[in-house]
């Protein structure tokens, strides 16, 4: 058993990040020793899998799915199910994100680079002129 601080020194969190955690139900509060609250080795697993999970991209909503995936000893199918959902939506926003790309290259590839801002091919698309 440890302190919030030795939790999250341990877990690579801020304390404030644990007590947030618990605020929203991610994570259980235990209960105060005699002067304080003394975590569980089990919380700072539960800390590193949701900073990993973070680290991925997964919403703290989509963590609490995941979480009450261990704990309802749900199958590694019901796990990956959430990852491809998650691998998914990646993919869309790597499209959205290169068509952009695109547009701004295209954008600046056909400026000037000279002369006015009223000349600016960039100017012109972002002022939502008819030349983009």
């Amino acid at each position: 058993m440890r302190t919030i601080g030795a939790t999250a020194a341990e877990a690579g969190v801020h304390v404030e990040t644990i007590r947030y955690y618990e605020r929203i139900g991610l994570i259980p509060q235990p209960p105060r020793g005699r002067s304080y609250r003394r975590y569980p080795a089990e919380t700072v697993r539960a800390l590193r899998f949701i900073r990993q999970a973070r680290e991925f991209g997964f919403t703290l909503k989509e963590i609490a799915g995941l979480m009450a995936l261990e704990r309802d000893n749900a199958g590694c199918a019901e796990m990956c199910e959430r990852v491809d959902r998650k691998l998914a939506e990646v993919e869309r926003k790597i499209a959205a994100l290169t068509a952009l790309r695109n547009e701004l290259a295209r954008m600046v590839k056909h400026s000037p680079r000279r002369g006015r801002h009223t000349e600016c091919k960039v100017f012109d698309c972002l002022s939502g002129g008819s030349s983009c």
